[in-house]
C-alpha cells in the first residue's frame, strides 16, 4: 500500500511552524487525501504519550480506516522494547529504525548483540523491525549484518537516497537491499549548483523529476506483489518563510501520491 509519513509534514508539525500540526491533525489530513497508512516516523512527542493517550490514536486511526507503522532510531535493547510495547497497543505491525543515533554508534559486533537480544521478542509478536539504509552504514555491512542475526522479524527499510553521501549509488544500493527489503521510503532528489557554481546541494523533488528511477525500484524489489509498504517522505529545504514551505509540502504530498498511483 502506499502511505505517509511524519516527515511528508515535516516543516508542518515542527518548531518553525506557528501552530505545530499534531499527530491527530497528521491523521486526519492523510485520511482526507485517502491513504490508507500513517507512519509515525521520528516524532518526538510520541515518547510523552500514556498507554491510554497510544490507545485514543489507535482509535482515531481505526475510525479513519489508517493502517499505522512506527519509526525510530537506535538498536539500543531497552529502546526496542519501548517501541515494541508502543507497538503491540498501536496495532503496528513494522517498527522502522536506524544503527547509530546522535550519541549512540555502536560497532556491527554491538549492533548484532543488541539485535539478537530484541528481536525475539518481536518475532514472538509478529511485529518486523526494519533498518533503514543511511551513508552512516554501507549497504554492504548493513545486509551482512540482517543476513547474520538472521531473524524473521529483520529486514532492511530502503531509502535509495540516503547512501549518496556514502558514494552509493540509488540502484546499486537497490539491488543490494531488495530481497530483504520490508519497507520503503519514497521521496526523488537531485543535485543542483551552489551559488557561485562551486559545488552542489544535494536535496529533494518531486517525484518523477529528480534522480530516483522509480521504475527501477519498483521492478527490482515489486513491492505490490510483496506487501511491502511506500511511505511517502520529502526532502525539502525550508523556503525562507513557513506560509511557502508549507505550500511547497502539501503540494509535492499531492504530487506525488498522484504519481505513485498512475505507477501502479
Amino acid at each position: 500500500m502506499i502511505g505517509l509519513s511524519t516527515y511528508a509534514f515535516f516543516w508542518q508539525h515542527s518548531e518553525r511552524a506557528p501552530q505545530p500540526l499534531t499527530l491527530e491533525e497528521m491523521l486526519r489530513r492523510t485520511h482526507a487525501l485517502d491513504v490508507e497508512v500513517f507512519q509515525i516516523c521520528d516524532f518526538q512527542p510520541l515518547l510523552g504519550y500514556s498507554e491510554a493517550q497510544l490507545r485514543d490514536v489507535l482509535a482515531l486511526a481505526d475510525d479513519l480506516g489508517i493502517h499505522l507503522e512506527l519509526g525510530t532510531r537506535g538498536v539500543q535493547a531497552e529502546h526496542l522494547a519501548r517501541f515494541l510495547r508502543m507497538a503491540e497497543i498501536l496495532k503496528v505491525g513494522l517498527v522502522r529504525s536506524m544503527i547509530n543515533t546522535a550519541d549512540h554508534r555502536p560497532t556491527l559486533a554491538e549492533a548484532q548483540r543488541l539485535l539478537e537480544e530484541a528481536l525475539p521478542a518481536y518475532e514472538d509478536l509478529g511485529v518486523n523491525l526494519a533498518l533503514e539504509t543511511y551513508e552512516q552504514i554501507s549497504s554492504k555491512d548493513l545486509v551482512s549484518l540482517v543476513e547474520t542475526v538472521a531473524s524473521p522479524s529483520l529486514g532492511i527499510c530502503l531509502d535509495p537516497a540516503n547512501s549518496l553521501a556514502a558514494l552509493e549509488t540509488p540502484n546499486e544500493v537497490i539491488d543490494r537491499c531488495a530481497f530483504w527489503t520490508t519497507n520503503i521510503h519514497v521521496k526523488d532528489f537531485a543535485f543542483t549548483r551552489r551559488d557561485g557554481w562551486v559545488g552542489f546541494t544535494l536535496e529533494g523533488a518531486e517525484l518523477g523529476s529528480g534522480l530516483l528511477d522509480y521504475e527501477y525500484l519498483m521492478r527490482t524489489v515489486d513491492p505490490q506483489s510483496r506487501g511491502i509498504n511506500r511511505i511517502i517522505e520529502h526532502w525539502l529545504p525550508w523556503q525562507g518563510s513557513f506560509e511557502e514551505t508549507a505550500q511547497i509540502e502539501n503540494r509535492w504530498t499531492e504530487h506525488n501520491l498522484a504519481y505513485l498511483r498512475s505507477n501502479e
